[in-house]
């Protein structure tokens, strides 16, 4: 009996060869460095540990950032 197209799209074996290898790690920690920020409530993973520092530095600056445009007050 020959499959329809409808049948063959459904089945997973063909949708996970078309899936690129790359998605199907999403969400996976493997060779990831974990950067623990604001006294262990956020943590961010990156792939390149020699980047810890400027990271930490983006983050303080986006949360300064944000406080300041927060408790301004309207003219």
């Amino acid at each position: 009996m020959k499959k329809t197209t409808l049948e063959y799209r459904m089945m997973l074996e063909h949708n996970r060869l078309k899936v690129p290898s790359a998605k199907l790690l999403s969400g996976s920690l493997i060779g990831l460095y974990p950067i623990i920020l604001d006294g262990g409530r956020t943590t961010i993973f990156i792939s390149d540990k020699s980047k810890e520092s400027e990271t930490r530095e983006k983050y303080q600056l986006r949360k300064d950032n944000k406080l300041n445009y927060f408790t301004k007050k309207p003219k």
